[in-house]
């Protein structure tokens, strides 16, 4: 993983949560704050939280007197998620390595993380400090995407922002987001992290967009694909919107475009 990968700053928050979210991270969100709420925690820690999909999701579905901290590494992130959300006196915002987290043993009853475990430089230390945080009996929820081949719409725009930098063509998409989807692996480390029960569960949805132009522009400028891409020549970033744009109406027909997304979601105690 690039340093680059994961400088979620400038405008990129913004068109991450505008952009990003509705297209591929609300569905899931959804699911994740249905499937963690089921267990009733009383306490509960977000890690990467991002610009707070899941935390709208999650709060409305939490008792009264339940306590939530949500964090996140990247302060513009954090800062954006916190201005999005309703007030909330149960929510406790703070900036926070998952590799490292500032909080005793046993203090929480559900650890969740979507979609964050992908940018993590030691998974398996990351795992080992949610366990340390879960009280016993409790479960930590946590989603990865499956390979990119299995996500539409990252697919045809990493190939086609490739044939304008065939020499060093940006990889962020498939390096990252979409780098960590062996479920063998996944297993090993979260049993590495001395997690016991480990349920793994692969599931598909569909993303759908207004416009192939918008889906474009959404990875281009509201992931840090934007970093890679301007870090070749910033004066091709609309030329990459475009050639992304023709590549997913060459396969997905007029807008509005649909197309398939895929994610691990995992459930582990122990």
């Amino acid at each position: 993983m690039d340093a680059s990968d994961k400088i979620f700053s400038g405008s990129i928050p913004e068109c991450y949560d505008k952009l990003m979210v509705p297209l591929i991270f609300e569905a899931y969100a959804a699911d994740t704050a249905a499937l963690a709420a089921a267990y009733a925690p009383a306490s509960v820690l977000e890690t990467a939280a991002g610009s707070g999909a899941v935390t709208r999701a999650l709060a409305p579905r939490l008792a009264a007197g339940a306590r939530y901290v949500v964090t996140d590494l990247n302060p513009s992130m954090l800062d954006y998620a916190a201005m999005r959300q309703e007030p909330d006196k149960r929510i406790e915002w703070r900036e926070a390595d998952a590799l490292a987290l500032p909080f005793e043993d046993a203090s929480f009853d559900l650890v969740l993380c979507q979609f964050g475990a992908m940018f993590f430089p030691d998974r398996p230390a990351g795992y080992a400090e949610a366990r340390r945080v879960l009280r016993p009996g409790g479960r930590y929820v946590l989603s990865v995407w499956d390979r990119i081949e299995e996500n539409a719409f990252a697919d045809e725009i990493t190939n086609a922002v490739a044939e304008l930098f065939p020499q060093d063509p940006p990889r962020f998409l498939a390096r990252t987001p979409h780098g960590y989807h062996d479920v063998a692996r996944i297993r090993a480390d979260l049993g590495q992290a001395g997690f016991t029960d480990i349920q793994i569960r692969t599931q598909e949805k569909s993303s759908r967009a207004p416009t192939a132009r918008l889906a474009a522009l959404a990875y281009c400028h509201g992931t840090p694909l934007r970093n890679d891409i301007e870090a070749r020549d910033a004066s091709r970033l609309p030329l990459a919107i475009e050639r992304a744009a023709q590549a997913i109406t060459a396969r997905h027909g007029a807008d509005p475009v649909t197309g398939k997304i895929q994610a691990h979601v995992i459930v582990a105690a122990g």
